[in-house]
This record gives C-alpha cells, sequence and structure tokens, in this order.
C-alpha cells in the first residue's frame, strides 16, 4: 500500500520526541483499562471449535465398527482404520499404505519419530545419538515446538534463512552434502509458521534432489497447513514422496498432518506418512509401543466428515471465520504502520500466523510493551533456534483466537507498541 506518511527515520529528533510523548500517553490510556488480550498461539476459536460440536453426538450406541468389521471399542488396529487412513491419503495424494494414524497430536508423532531415531536409528541403522552431535537444519523464523524438539534431545540447531520461495536451498544442499552430523530438516511447506510462505515447485523439487552425506538423513516435512486456504484460489505444492521416489530418494521424506485445527484441538487425528518401507517399520515400532490407538475418536471423524470432500467442504467454513481476522490485521497494519519505515508483515493466503519483522533491535521491546498494556504474544525470539532472534526484530502474530473486537483492541495496542519502541530506537542512535 502507497502512503504519504512521512518516515520516522526522516524525522528530527524533535519531532520524534513530540511523537513519543503522544505514543507514551496512549499507551498509559490503554494500561488504564486493564484489558487482558491474548494473541500468544495459533490456537481455533470457539467459533470454529463449535462447527465440530455435532461430532460429539454423531456415533450411536450401535455404532463402533470400522468399514472392514473391527470393533472400534477393542484393542487393535494399531495403524488407523481402513477408512480414516482413505482420507488422509486422499487429501495428501497418497495412497492408505503409506499412511499411519497417530492421535490428536502431530507434534507427538515428531518428537516420538526423532527420540526413536536418537535411540535406535533410522531402520537399520545405527542410533543418532552413538555417532556424535547430531544436527538439524533449522529454516528460520520458524515453528519454535521443532526447536522445543530438539533442544529436548541436545540436538545442534543450525539456522538457514527464509526466503519467498522457502528455505535458502544452496545453503541447504551445500550443508546437507557436506556433514554427515546433519541427520533432519524441519519443513513447513506451505503456510510456513509464522511468514506464511508458501514453498516453490522448484524448492521442493531441489529438497527431493538433495544428496545427503549422511544416508539416515529425513527430510521432516510438517504439512500442518496443506488445507488451511483462506478462500480464493488454493495453493497446491509438489507431492514430496512422489519426487523424492522419482529422484531415487524414497525413503528421505517424512510428512506429517494434522486435523487439529480441523476438528477439535483436544481430540483429534493425525498422521504420519512416508514411503512403505518406512511405514512398515514404522508399524513394527507400533507394536512395542501401544496396543491401540483410540478408534472411536477415528471413527467420529469419519462419521461426520465421510471422505475428503467433505473435509474440504468442511475448510470452508473455517476460511469464512477466520478471513475477516486476518483481513483485519492487515488493514490495520497498513493503516498505522504503512509509509512509516519501521515494520514488514505479510498479508498470508492461509495458515494461522501473520509474520512481523519491526525495527532491528525492537522486538523484546515491543511484546514487553504490548505485556504492559495487557496484550500477550509470542515471546520475541521464539521463532528463532534457542529463542535467539539475531537482529531481535521478528513477531509472530496470532490472530485465530480472541473474537474479532477483542482482536481489533489487541492490534491497536500492538501498532502503538511498534510506534513507541521504534521511536525509542531511532532517539537512541
Amino acid at each position: 500500500m502507497s502512503s504519504t506518511k512521512k518516515q520516522y527515520a526522516q524525522m528530527s529528533a524533535a519531532e520524534l520526541s513530540v511523537i513519543k510523548d503522544g505514543l507514551s500517553f496512549e499507551l498509559s490510556k490503554y494500561k488504564e483499562k486493564g484489558k487482558k488480550l491474548n494473541m500468544t498461539r495459533g490456537v481455533p476459536s470457539d467459533d470454529q471449535l463449535a462447527l465440530c460440536n455435532q461430532m460429539l453426538t454423531c456415533l450411536t450406541v450401535d455404532d463402533y465398527k470400522a468399514a472392514n468389521g473391527a470393533d472400534c471399542r477393542n484393542y487393535g488396529g494399531l495403524d488407523g482404520i481402513p477408512e480414516l487412513k482413505k482420507i488422509f491419503a486422499d487429501l495428501l495424494g497418497l495412497t492408505a499404505e503409506e499412511v499411519i494414524v497417530g492421535g490428536n497430536s502431530s507434534l507427538a508423532l515428531m518428537f516420538d519419530n526423532v527420540a526413536s531415531n536418537m535411540s535406535h536409528g533410522v531402520r537399520d541403522g545405527s542410533p543418532w545419538q552413538s555417532q556424535g552431535q547430531v544436527k538439524f537444519l533449522c529454516p528460520s523464523p520458524g515453528y519454535d515446538r521443532h526447536f522445543t524438539i530438539c533442544d529436548y534431545f541436545s540436538i545442534e540447531m543450525i539456522p538457514v534463512a527464509m526466503g519467498q520461495d522457502g528455505p535458502d536451498m544452496d545453503a541447504v544442499e551445500k550443508a546437507v552434502s557436506s556433514d554427515p552430523m546433519i541427520k533432519g530438516i524441519w519443513c513447513v511447506p506451505k503456510y510456513s509458521n509464522p511468514t506464511g510462505i508458501i514453498y516453490s515447485d522448484e524448492t521442493v523439487r531441489r529438497f527431493a534432489a538433495l544428496k545427503p552425506a549422511s544416508d539416515d538423513f529425513r527430510i521432516y516435512w510438517d504439512n500442518a497447513y496443506a488445507i488451511h486456504d483462506l478462500g480464493g484460489s488454493k495453493a497446491d505444492i509438489p507431492n514430496i514422496i512422489r519426487l523424492c521416489e522419482e529422484a531415487g530418494n524414497p525413503d528421505m521424506p517424512i510428512v506429517f498432518t494434522s486435523f487439529s485445527k480441523v476438528s477439535f484441538a483436544g481430540a483429534s487425528v493425525t498422521c504420519i506418512a512416508s514411503s512403505k518401507s518406512n511405514c512398515e517399520y514404522l508399524r513394527q515400532r507400533l507394536t512395542a509401543q501401544t496396543i491401540g490407538p483410540d478408534k472411536l475418536n477415528q471413527l467420529r471423524h469419519v462419521r461426520f466428515f465421510k471422505d475428503a470432500a467433505g473435509v474440504m467442504s468442511h475448510m470452508e467454513k473455517h476460511a469464512a471465520i477466520l478471513k475477516p481476522k486476518f483481513k483485519l490485521v492487515a488493514d490495520t497494519l497498513n493503516r498505522e504502520l504503512d509509509g512509516l519505515g519501521i515494520a514488514e508483515w505479510t498479508e498470508p493466503a492461509g495458515g494461522y500466523f501473520v509474520n512481523f519483522d519491526a525495527l532491528s533491535g525492537c522486538a523484546k521491546r515491543i511484546v514487553a510493551l504490548c505485556a504492559e498494556a495487557g496484550v500477550a504474544l509470542t515471546p520475541a525470539g521464539a521463532t528463532y533456534p534457542g529463542g535467539k532472534d539475531p537482529e531481535d526484530r521478528n513477531i509472530r502474530i496470532a490472530p485465530t483466537c480472541p473474537p474479532i473486537g477483542e482482536l481489533g483492541e489487541a492490534l491497536n495496542i500492538f501498532c502503538v507498541a511498534v510506534k513507541l519502541a521504534c521511536v525509542e530506537k531511532l532517539i537512541s542512535k
């Protein structure tokens, strides 16, 4: 958006001081209101959760058998009931044999996969932890929970810059091909958390064609927002599993996806998908891990959605709720901050976040000012490994959960905090 506003950097110290005083007064008025507004995490709103309330009653006392006749009340069916596996497979462009259904948390599947590789290795390989210092590539800014998994297992994290087409693939290819202790890379290929970036076709193809120095390197393909479009044209990304097959790397990708933001975040279903040989290995491990998943919950999802088309139709209802919130974010940021030369932000076509970059050295101050005025944000730096943003400028805005009225208030406070922190920074130079 074009603007006739004068950039802060072009103002004199006297002009900036006047603006600072006005912003400080404005923020003090917000503090007096004592609001408690939360934009910390990308969770579904009450309205979104209500879309699936009929799932709570869609099973009757006589409806407890899967399509293959299995009694969902009992043990067994370790990798999921057939009809739910088919729904996931259809959504991902795969076969049911390449899908294993999990519980309500795809993050738990990721954690479990890393834990198993650390202790027992990748299929017939040696345990990662016995080979030396394990390393992961971490496109940044990225998903903080990915980084938490690495922290837990003392995995060294190597940041990789994110661009408009995805991670810096020159850096990825160089690192992976030269260091055998790089065992994985975290990827959110569609509507990346938090940038909203969609990996380009070329980026996905370069991932599939990687030539890692380690034969047990894995791509952790967290396709959390595969069907989370905000309306309009739907962005499609190439099928990483098929491309890896074509490139001679069939076992390299491990794909995760989830209905956590489709049905109930606390009672959802997820899946892990990979080559048939990888899935067979994972099924063998499941025999030591569990004697059966929550198949009644899986059956509830099948009865409610029926098939992949039903899921996609349901997602249009989510988009109708979320689109006005993302529009409010864009409208507010453009109105309040455009033309001042102090910030940049994304206007994503899907996903759950807006990525915001302020002047270097201002993110922590912005988050602190917002907290003083009653707005909770994701901690500054959380989108980087170790919670350390080298420029202290990145903030993740999560607009999905608050009612739109509260979201508007939170955004107004946020914009005042951004302007005040940046003015302070410019004055201090």
